[in-house]
Formats: structure tokens, C-alpha cells, sequence
């Protein structure tokens, strides 16, 4: 709409009864509501419930928890304090760590501060006149933060008492803010430099209704009890010491069962795709890894070591090994593809605070192969590829996206190399008729690659599966066969991944099976309950036979109630529980309970084998 010069936006707004507009869009550039013309301008006013709107709204809301810490920490420093999805953070030093009880304080006087509807007002001052005012205030963050700022002058925004460096544009006034929560404190180094002090993040979130904020909260608790870390502490999967060092996986029997069981059902499907399993050796010379462009491009994620005076690189990925195997023979055409499966692991130097249970690790194993074809075999081996993507997450019940991620500034490799293997990836997916989206910039240094987002049951993406195509490493290692003119050519080396990190994977699995697990990879399938005693010896024989038989069982010895055996046993998320008493005793036989449905009757032992049997092979 065409408004008047000299007319104020917030005026205007509440004039023509726009009382959900929070900004307005200028010529594509979004200013605050508290701005006057200077022109005739065309304006779109921005609603709070907009995309746009409710990300204004959040980045206010860290102000005012920002003015909230202020009054009661008057000694506290800040760094930053972004809108992110779902709500925002501030980073801040107040001097001692912060408690559930502070953010509950801090949540209490943010509602003051919202109550009093300050007016978010904008000034602005030279570098040097916000450097001595910072200084002033004894807030060294924002002093260097200024520094780094190219422009002059810099904007500063106050609401009531507090003053902030801010570009902006805000919410008119702090009464605007509604629906928030004080969600968590973290540890934060400054500038993410783990070099820098340690700053404590506060997180909160913020919606434009209430309902969706309720809805956001209800999420996060569900979040809660999904949670592969507690879940894996419950059901003694796996743990991670300080004795043993961040981002190392300690495996117990259930998760080492968990993951032979998925790695066992990866194998089979490779060998019946093809695949030939290869092992190469966990450090190599780091004369390989400079030849590949690793040591170039990517040596502040692995971790080096020195033996007999000579460097070796402990291998962040499993490609260099298959090339070995490739070069250790001449190759003819007729041999191609050849596509090699290594379970392998790998290590990358992460840093400590991006480190995240299963998620992010240091350590961890790739269902990694590499598949070696003549460019007129690349689109099939690719198609066939993506094809097994899709039995595998519809298996495991997973919905998923594809995307394609370009090449990125630190690459390696000629223009005609990326463009070809960009184009080769695209038309894979564009002559099976799947859809896909472009990642600009993000694909691995040496090649453009598929990225495959899977959702999980709360509907969150997890990048797990990707393919990669190369025309620059198989260059670079010189690689050739022989074609059927006795001509060297150079294959083309495709890069590929299912599962990904079985640890991300596993943790992926935890989350959104909650734990509880189909049959067929649950680590226990079942566990035989005796009700007394005197139902003991006949327990163990249903056991032993259960265990011949190739179930996953185990024998409840506790000396307890039968009702809590049972709860003890649907809180293990135990697929099966066998009740032993006088009449199983007596016939032979077992009483099945099925976790979530009940009690399912009296079967014979063989009889409930067989309904074991049945349900694996459906893989259910």
C-alpha cells in the first residue's frame, strides 16, 4: 500500500486496525514499525505470525531476556543473542553458573519487562562512541563484536533501562512478546573458539499463540523421553565416560547385540547387490592423504601420529583404503563396476562442544562403500544406489528427501570434472522420477553429492545416507582399466554411504522407536517369568530351549512380585514376557504377553518359536 511521507508505521498501523503487524517491508528491506517516512513508499506491513514476523518476534525476546539478566546480574557481559528455530539464545558471562532456579527468576522478571511494554527505541553511534560505551560498561564481548563490524556507524536499540548493539528491526515494544519459556542453560565459547572463555547460553522459545507454544513444549518433552542418551543409560546400551574421553562409545552386550544385528542385515544386503567386502587399515601414510587432497583440504578433522620418524594419518573416511584394492591389479572393462563394502571405522577430531551422545562422535563406524565403473555404467550404478536407499529406509519405516549439494569454495578438481559429476547425479534422479532440492556449496571437496534427510516418527530430519560422485580422485591416484580396445581409460569412483554413521543411525533408531524396538533387532525378544520359585527348574528349560532355538532371551531370576516382574519388564521395553505358573507347568507350555497389548494366551514352546520366526521374517 502507498503511504505519505512523514506518516509513523506504528501510527498507521494501529489507525487502520493492523494490530498483528510487527514490521514493515520498504523496497525489500524490513524496517520497525516506530519509523517515519521520509517519502511516499510503498509498504507491506509484516505480521507477527509470519515467517518473518515470529523471527523479529524471537530476536526481541533475547533482548528482553538479555534487560531480565541485566537487572538481576548488573555485572553481566554479553556476547550475542540470535533468533534460532523455535525460539532464541543469548550468550552472556554473569559471573557464576546459571541454575534452573536462576531461569526461572529470569523468566519471572521478563514478564515484568513484557507487563511494562518498554518501546524498542534505535540510535546511532560511531564505532569508537560504541567502543568507549561498551568499554565503559566493562563489557569486553561487545567491544570486540564492535571491532568486527565493518560498517560506521553501528545501531543500538533500548528498551526501558537496557541499551544493546543490535542491527535490528524489533518489535515495536516489549508488550508485543507473549508466549515464552526459559527452556535451558548451556556452556557456549565465545566466537565457538573452544581457545575463548567459556559464556553461558541461555535458550528460550517463542511463538505468536499460545497454543503454539503449547505445542512446541509438548514436543520437547516427548523430545525428552525420546532421548537416545537417557534411553541407552535405561536400557544399558552404550556409555560415554570422562575416563575414557569425549566422543568414544563405550559399547555394553545389549548395543553391541543392537549393532551386530544392523550390521549383520547390512552385509546381506550387499553381498546380494554385489558387493565385495574389503578391510583397509586404520592409519596411513600422510604422504596418501596429501595426495588426495585431505591434508589440504581437510587435516583439521583427522588426527596425525608419528611412527619410526615417519607421519601417518588415522583415516577420517575409507576411500583411500579401496583405492589400494582397485591399483593392486590391472582392470579391464569387463570386470566393472567393482563395488567394495567396508564396515569401517573412522575417526575425526571433533570439537568437544559440537560433541552429542551418538550424534557427534570422534570415533565411529561407516557402512562405507565405493563403487568403480566406466562413465557409460555411472548412472545405473547410481540409480542402483539410490534403489537401495529406498528399501532400506522403507524397511525401518523412514520417509526421507533428497538432496544434491554442489561444489563448495574449498574443493579440488577442474570445472569439466564437477559439472560432469553434477550432471550425472541429476540425471540419475531425474530418470527415476525423484524429486530433489539444491544445497549450493556443500558437497564433499572432491565431489558433488546426494544427501538423503530422513524423518523420524516427531517428524525431524537426519542426514544419514549420501552419494557422492568423483572424477577427481580416480585422477588424481592415476586409476585405469583397460577398454575393449586396449586403450587405458579412467573409471569413475561413486562414494556411498546407507546407514552412514551406524552410531548417528542407532541413536536415530533409539529416538524414534523410543527405545522400543521391532523384533527383529530388539537386543532381548523375550524374557521368561517364573511366578514362584517352585516354577524355577521348568523356567530355565523353557529358556535353554529359547536360546537353542536362536531367540534372544533372558531368564527373570529377581526375587519379586509377579505384577512387578511384569512392570519390570515392559519398562526394559521387552517385546516378549513368558509367564511361568502351575498350569504352564502342567501342559508344557507358556503364557504370552506382548509389551503394549496384552496378555495373548497360552503357547506351546514351539508354537511361540514359531510366531517368533514369523514376525523376524517380516522384520516387524
Amino acid at each position: 500500500m502507498l503511504i505519505e511521507k512523514g506518516t509513523n508505521l506504528f501510527e498507521y498501523a494501529k489507525k487502520n486496525k493492523l494490530k498483528t503487524a510487527v514490521v514493515a517491508k520498504i523496497r525489500d528491506k524490513i524496517v520497525d514499525l516506530n519509523t517515519t517516512l521520509d517519502n511516499n513508499e510503498d509498504v507491506e506491513f509484516i505480521d507477527i505470525n509470519s515467517k518473518e514476523g515470529v523471527e523479529i518476534l524471537r530476536h526481541s525476546s533475547a533482548h528482553i531476556m538479555a534487560q531480565a539478566v541485566s537487572h538481576l546480574f548488573p555485572n553481566a557481559k554479553f556476547a550475542v543473542g540470535p533468533a534460532i528455530e523455535n525460539g532464541f539464545y543469548y550468550d552472556m558471562d554473569v559471573g557464576r553458573t546459571l541454575t534452573d532456579e536462576d531461569l526461572k527468576l529470569i523468566e519471572k522478571e521478563m514478564k515484568k519487562i513484557v507487563g511494562a511494554n518498554y518501546k524498542f527505541e534505535r540510535r546511532q553511534l560511531s564505532k569508537k562512541e560504541a567502543v568507549d560505551y561498551f568499554k565503559n560498561k566493562g563489557d569486553e564481548y561487545k567491544v570486540e563484536i564492535i571491532e568486527d563490524i565493518p560498517e560506521d556507524p553501528v545501531s543500538f536499540y533500548t528498551q526501558g533501562d537496557f541499551t544493546d548493539l543490535c542491527r535490528g528491526p524489533h518489535i515495536p515494544s516489549t508488550g508485543y512478546l507473549k508466549y515464552f519459556k526459559l527452556l535451558s542453560v548451556a556452556g557456549a565459547y565465545f566466537k565457538g573458539d573452544e581457545k575463548r572463555p567459556m559464556l553461558q547460553r541461555i535458550y528460550g522459545a517463542a511463538f505468536a499463540t499460545k497454543e503454539e507454544l503449547d505445542n512446541h513444549l509438548k514436543f520437547l518433552e516427548e523430545l525428552k523421553k525420546r532421548d537416545h542418551r537417557k534411553l541407552g543409560k535405561e536400557l544399558d546400551l552404550f556409555s560415554i565416560t570422562d575416563e575414557v574421553g569425549p566422543g568414544l562409545i563405550i559399547w555394553h552386550p545389549k548395543g553391541a547385540v543392537l549393532r551386530y544385528l544392523i550390521e549383520s542385515f547390512e552385509q546381506k544386503e550387499h553381498i546380494k547387490r554385489g558387493y565385495e567386502f574389503v578391510k583397509g587399515p586404520e592409519i596411513l601414510r600422510t604422504d596418501l592423504w596429501k595426495r588426495s587432497g585431505h591434508f589440504d583440504h581437510y587435516r583439521n578433522n583427522m588426527y596425525f601420529t608419528e611412527i619410526d620418524e615417519q607421519s601417518f594419518g588415522i583415516k577420517p573416511m575409507n576411500c583411500l583404503g579401496h583405492i589400494e584394492v582397485y591399483k593392486s591389479t590391472k582392470r579391464s572393462y569387463k570386470e566393472l563396476p567393482k563395488r567394495y563394502f567396508e564396515l569401517g571405522v573412522v575417526h575425526r577430531h571433533e570439537k568437544s562442544g559440537v560433541l552429542h551422545g551418538l550424534l557427534r562422535v570422534r570415533e565411529f563406524t561407516q557402512d562405507d562403500a565405493h563403487i568403480f565403473c566406466r562413465p557409460d555404467q555411472l548412472n545405473d550404478e547410481i540409480i542402483g544406489v539410490l534403489n537401495f536407499v529406498q528399501d532400506v529406509m522403507e524397511l525401518f519405516g523412514f520417509e526421507y528427501e533428497l538432496e544434491i549439494s554442489t561444489r563448495p569454495e574449498d574443493s579440488i578438481g577442474s570445472d569439466e570434472q564437477w559439472d560432469l559429476a553434477t550432471n550425472a547425479l541429476i540425471n540419475a534422479l531425474k530418470n527415476t522420477n525423484r524429486e530433489y532440492e539444491i544445497n549450493e556449496g556443500d558437497g564433499a571437496f572432491y565431489g558433488p553429492k546426494i544427501d538423503v534427510k530422513l524423518k523420524d516418527a516427531l517428524g525431524r530430519s537426519w542426514q544419514c545416507a549420501t552419494i557422492q560422485c568423483d572424477f577427481t580422485l580416480p585422477e588424481r591416484f592415476n586409476l585405469t582399466y583397460i577398454d575393449e580396445n586396449g586403450k587405458e581409460q579412467q573409471p569413475v569412483m561413486v562414494h556411498r554411504v546407507i546407514l552412514g554413521s551406524i552410531e548417528r543411525f542407532i541413536a536415530v533408531l533409539i529416538e524414534n522407536y523410543a527405545g522400543d524396538f521391532p523384533l527383529w533387532i530388539a537386543p532381548t525378544q523375550a524374557r521368561v517369568v517364573p511366578v514362584s520359585q517352585k516354577h524355577d527348574e521348568y523356567a530355565k528349560k523353557v529358556f535353554e530351549k529359547l536360546k537353542e532355538s536362536g531367540v534372544r532371551v533372558e531368564l527373570e531370576e529377581r526375587n519379586e512380585t509377579l505384577s512387578k516382574k511384569i512392570r519390570m519388564a515392559e519398562k526394559d521395553k521387552i517385546p516378549y514376557t513368558l509367564v511361568i505358573g502351575d498350569k504352564e507347568v502342567e501342559n508344557g507350555s507358556v503364557a504370552v504377553r506382548k509389551r503394549k497389548e496384552g496378555d495373548l494366551g497360552n503357547f506351546h514352546i514351539d508354537e511361540f518359536i514359531s510366531l517368533v520366526d514369523k514376525e523376524i521374517a517380516l522384520r516387524r
